[in-house]
């Protein structure tokens, strides 16, 4: 049972964002382009982040968790203002016609669910491969690994296939409050351009900050779970902020309809006519 529902966890974590997708191009009748202007804007935002947490937190270790207070406040600051910037540039660059509240939603789905989607094909691949050497396959694997290396597969073995079935789709549970973070984010941002306001960036990058940081907060002090069930609530906030926000899709200019067509005047193809005509140029 476990097996099963830790695979269907991953694969839920790759289905999910594209179901999303699907129903807001559907239901609010935008394109799938504005998925891939969000998935590109993560990716983007990741190239920073990733080197700059590494060289505050590892090379120049300005930060740690021996601080736990400022080491949450900087992770959280850290990821938002790296995807806050990605969104801004990516609504002011390659999603411009992301005006409404469907193209911001579109945009929110695509940055949250490539990160979504490449979790879970990581998570796939190592489920896969774990699975695999646990009924005694991928022998080849085995063999590269040092021998006083071995206990640490054993152990990667033992706590993904040791969790209890009520844990095993805790990962695509939170992708969900993920995404409802990132759907929240995006539709403020996108306010920057709609009211020309440019504290609606700021409102986006904190609000990111605010949920990392408690996450980051939580999860060293009381640990997973408590802090994914503070993610639930918070979800709700971000709920709250999506429908807020919420606006009417552009209506389609009506067409002013053609003048009507007159009655067209008989020619005259008398006989008479015609032979006048033969002298009138």
């Amino acid at each position: 049972m476990v097996t099963f529902l830790l695979g269907l966890n991953f694969l839920l974590m790759i289905v999910l964002p594209i179901v999303l997708g699907r129903w807001i191009a559907l239901r609010r009748k935008v394109s799938w382009g504005l998925f891939g202007a969000g998935a590109v804007g993560f990716v983007l935002s990741q190239v920073g982040h990733l080197p700059f947490n590494w060289l505050i937190l590892q090379r120049l270790e300005w930060v740690g968790p021996g601080n736990l207070v400022i080491y949450s406040v900087f992770l959280g600051l850290s990821a938002g203002s790296f995807e806050g910037a990605a969104r801004y540039l990516t609504f002011r660059f390659w999603g411009k016609e992301a005006r409404s509240w469907g193209g911001g939603l579109m945009v929110g789905a695509g940055h949250g669910g490539i990160e979504a989607i490449l979790l879970g094909v990581l998570g796939l691949i190592n489920f896969t491969i774990l699975l695999g050497l646990k009924e005694g396959h991928f022998q080849g694997i085995l063999a590269s690994v040092p021998a006083d290396q071995l206990y640490l597969v054993d152990k990667q073995i033992s706590d993904l296939f040791g969790v209890p079935p009520s844990m095993a789709l805790l990962g695509a549970v939170e992708r969900v409050f993920a995404l409802l973070l990132h759907l929240s984010a995006s539709l403020m941002v996108m306010q920057a351009f709609i009211r020309r306001q440019l504290r609606w960036l700021g409102a986006g990058i904190l609000w990111h900050a605010i949920l990392d940081g408690t996450l980051v907060y939580i999860v060293f002090t009381w640990g997973a779970v408590p802090a994914e069930v503070v993610l639930g609530g918070l979800s709700v906030f971000s709920l709250g902020i999506i429908f807020w926000l919420r606006q009417p899709e552009p209506v389609e200019p009506e067409l002013e309809p053609l003048p009507e067509l007159r009655p067209l005047t008989p020619l005259d193809i008398s006989g008479e006519s015609l032979e006048r005509s033969k002298y009138s140029g």
